[in-house]
């Protein structure tokens, strides 16, 4: 994978001749150096988060400075991947834009050094306009339900995103919600547009392994059950991600969606919620619809 990358439209005025990932990462830098208080969204264990304008356009960097070999060995003594480089979304975003997937548009990209507790890295991505996240949109649904072609169409969006997702061999590791945000303007269209964001923590391979897609899809799940959902919802959205229809869903994958169920019924719980009201649990039994 190269070690560094930069779109057209960015590669003008002062980094127009930056060839290597080492210019990159020293103007990334002094752009961090510049950025104020109200501007800086996240800075800790090796990583910061900030918006910046750049040739007058709005844009967001995360500049990776090495998180230190104690916390590679925290994550891997509590069995988790660090987040050790912006090189997992990067990789992620080229993944999703080849499967089909609405996310984020890079503007550049550079990574530098080989240990992973000193390791520098950078990702530059365009801010999302005129979006808000679906945590945000669905908070009322329960009690000021949408327009039934708008939920459907955002039930087709999501699950066919999730499946384009998994199916190409990315996992997100924090699939909810509040990281789709819609273009509102696109919901008179059959597939609305849903970017899905935040992906540091994505994992790409060859096929997405099953602990993963339970993880994302109970995440998922999980986020959206103070939402209203209906019994038929959650079965529009199994239609949607299994490649062969509902039922696939509830005979071949059955075993899948009750793996789903438990999981996202635990950290239901586990958040302070009880039982929610519906659940498919009849229906993976049967295994009919």
């Amino acid at each position: 994978m190269p070690d560094f990358f930069l779109a057209d439209g960015f590669a003008l005025g002062e980094l127009a001749r930056a060839q290597s990932a080492g210019p990159l990462l020293a103007w990334a830098e002094a752009v961090a150096t510049r950025a104020q208080p109200e501007d800086v969204y996240r800075s800790k264990e090796g990583r910061k988060t900030l918006r910046f304008q750049y040739r007058g356009k709005p844009y967001f960097l995360k500049l990776h400075s090495g998180v230190g070999w104690f916390e590679v060995f925290k994550n891997l003594l509590q069995l988790r991947l660090p987040v050790v480089s912006a090189s997992n979304e990067y990789r992620a975003v080229l993944a999703l834009q080849r499967a089909g997937v609405s996310t984020l548009t890079i503007g550049a990209y550079a990574c530098k050094g080989w240990n992973p507790a000193t390791m520098r890295s950078m990702i530059v991505t365009a801010e999302l306009t005129g979006t808000i996240s679906l945590e945000d949109y669905c908070a009322r649904w329960a009690i000021a339900p949408p327009a039934p072609a708008v939920r459907l169409s955002l039930i087709r969006t999501l699950g066919e995103s999730a499946m384009r997702m998994h199916r190409a061999g990315i996992n997100h590791r924090d699939f909810y919600l509040c990281h789709f945000h819609l273009d509102e303007s696109s919901l008179q269209e059959s597939l609305p547009r849903c970017y899905l964001i935040d992906l540091h923590r994505a994992q790409v391979r060859g096929r997405t392994p099953r602990r993963w897609q339970v993880k994302d899809l109970a995440g998922l799940y999980f986020s959206a059950m103070d939402c209203g959902l209906k019994r038929r919802d959650l079965l529009r959205f199994m239609r949607h991600y299994s490649e062969g229809g509902l039922r696939t869903a509830l005979g071949a994958e059955r075993e899948l969606w009750q793996q789903v169920e438990r999981r996202a019924l635990e950290l239901y719980r586990k958040a302070g919620g009880s039982r929610p009201q519906v659940d498919i649990s009849q229906d993976l039994r049967r295994g009919e619809y």
